[in-house]
Formats: structure tokens, sequence, C-alpha cells
């Protein structure tokens, strides 16, 4: 079944979960990652362990298809990005808890959910992108910065409410306190040279056609648009700064994995969850997606380690994640999108 993932569209494919849930020897996703980002990952454990991963690769309505498919569902696992998306699932109750020695050997408690609900896959840095032609080096090295008036009109990013934005903005309100971080995400606005739109990797082009110096971003998409002829000279016109909270690091954000609650294939998709931690799998994710490994004896890709040191934020994500709605309500006060 792995050679029919790409061709078939996500209702065909859970239609045929549907048919084969609970086959001694495979193991079902619903995953919110790209194919080509976790599909290597997924042949290199058929060629391991024999167990063949069969994937429905959807775009949105992951929680309210298991949902509906209540104890029916054929899912075993759920990937995704986003720790909001991770401790939504935990709260819709499709995910069940996980004991696993490997896994809680490999992933630091602040990468985890409680009670191994979820865990950590990769991490990604919500950074700010500097134009090399007009940012100095160095120039940005904390958060607050960006809401300094030198940089009025020089700013640009997606929406406030998308999530990435969200899961930076509930830092900002965990480290600060809302008052202060109210005023902060004022002073960002404030300094916004156009109305947030686009994606991360069209900020990016923006301050290479000059129309913004400073942008908000992770730090993978500059791997990926380096590989993209038309968006290399978007990524060479930037630098990646790593703005860091006093106190703390650069704020990270995960991909991650759960066990579903309905899970008929549960040996299996544990030890698929325990292999995605692997050394092997790990190098695998550091070298095609240009993420930061989550285990820490895993090592980034030489290109990643050329943008600079990554030094995580050590304030726990479920503790960032609880602070979502906080943040949701502060943007759309403050009218952050205009």
């Amino acid at each position: 079944m792995k050679s029919l993932v790409k061709p078939l569209s996500a209702a065909a494919m859970i239609s045929m979960l549907m048919g084969s849930a609970g086959l001694a020897n495979e193991v079902n996703v619903y995953s919110y990652r790209q194919p080509e980002l976790v599909q290597p990952l997924f042949d290199a454990f058929t060629d391991e362990t024999g167990i063949e991963v069969n994937v429905a690769f959807l775009n949105r309505g992951m929680i309210e298809r298991l949902l509906a498919e209540a104890a029916r569902s054929p899912a075993d696992i759920i990937m995704t990005v986003d720790i909001s998306r991770l401790q939504a699932a935990v709260d819709a109750g499709v995910t069940q808890a996980v004991q696993s020695e490997i896994l809680d050997g490999a992933i630091a408690p602040e990468f985890r959910g409680i009670d191994g609900h979820w865990y950590a896959l990769t991490l990604r840095g919500r950074v700010v992108y500097a134009s090399k032609a007009r940012v100095g080096e160095g120039e940005i090295s904390d958060y607050l910065q960006l809401a300094d008036k030198k940089w009025k009109g020089r700013i640009c990013t997606r929406s406030g409410t998308h999530p990435y934005n969200l899961a930076l903005f509930s830092a900002v309100i965990a480290h600060l306190g809302e008052a202060e971080a109210r005023q902060w995400l004022e002073g960002v606005r404030d300094n916004l040279a156009r109305k947030p739109q686009g994606n991360d990797r069209a900020q990016v082009k923006a301050i290479w056609a000059g129309e913004c110096d400073l942008s908000l971003g992770n730090t993978y998409y500059l791997g990926k648009m380096l590989q993209d002829d038309e968006q290399r000279r978007w990524a060479e016109s930037v630098n990646i700064e790593f703005p860091e909270f006093a106190g703390g690091g650069t704020h990270v954000n995960v991909s991650g994995v759960a066990m579903t609650a309905a899970a008929q294939n549960r040996d299996n998709a544990l030890k698929l969850m325990e292999f995605l931690v692997s050394a092997n799998a790990q190098a695998i994710y550091a070298e095609t997606n240009f993420e930061y490994p989550v285990t820490a004896e895993a090592r980034v890709s030489q290109l990643v380690a050329s943008w600079g040191e990554l030094k995580p934020d050590s304030l726990p994500l479920p503790e960032i994640s609880a602070l979502r709605p906080t943040a949701l309500k502060m943007v759309q006060e403050v009218d952050f999108d205009g």
C-alpha cells in the first residue's frame, strides 16, 4: 500500500484505511506534514521493520474527522506541526497516553505532553529574517526590540492569527505578562510595513523586493527556499537572526506525533513513534527538512549549522499552548492584522 500514498486523494486513502485497519503488519497515519517531508522516514521505517506505513495526508479537519470516526477510525498515529494543534488533539480526547522509556529518554520534558499524550519530533526556531543590505548582523538580539521605533515601517509578517505567530505571542505573554505583552504587540503592529499577508516565504520575498527589512519566519524555510530556483535569490538576500527572551532563549515550535485513542495497531504505532526519535530518523529530518533534531545526540545539517546557534527557550511548550486563547484575543483586540 505504501506505493499508493501519493496518487490517492486523502478521502480515497482514508476509505482504504477504513477497510484494512487492524492488519498485523501495518500502521496507519493521518498527517498534516507534507508527503515529501515524511515519506523518506516511513520508507526507512518499513525497510528496517517490514511494517507498512499507510498515510492519509490531510490539509485540514483532522480532529473533526477523528471525532466523527470515533472508535472506527483507522488512524493509529497523527503527525502535525505546531504545539497548539497537538494540544488541541489532546483536549479533544482523540489521543491516548503512551508509556515508552525510549521516547521519554530521548525527548526532554519541555518537548513532550503531559502523561505521554504527544511527543515532539523536530524543533524549528521562530526567528527574524533580516536584510543583508539594510540591517547589520546582530541588530536584533531580543524579541522585545521588534517593538522599537527604529523599525517603524520596516517589518513584514504573516497574519497574527496564524498558529506560528500565536505560539510566539503566547511565549511573549508567558515571559512578560499580559500588560507588557500587549504593549509589545502594539509596538510591533505599529512597525509593520504592510498589512499582514502571505506565508513565511512571502515575507522574505518582500525583503528582497525592498518592501521591508525584517520579517518573522521559521528557520527551515531558508533551506527550502535555497533549493528553489526562483526563491534562491530571496533567500540569499537575508540573514537569520536568533532573538532571545531575557533569561530564556529563542522561541521554538515543534512538529510532533501522538497515538490516537482508537489505535488498532498499537504495537506497530509505538514502534513507529520510537523509530522517529532514533538516530536514523533524526538524521533524515535534519538533512532533508532543515529542521533541528529533537534528540540531544543528533546533529543539525551543515547548512543549518551555518546559520548560527539555536538556543531553545526553556519555557515548557504546554505552558505556551495554554496561553494561545489569550494571545488570539490580544491579536484581535489590538487589530494586529488591520
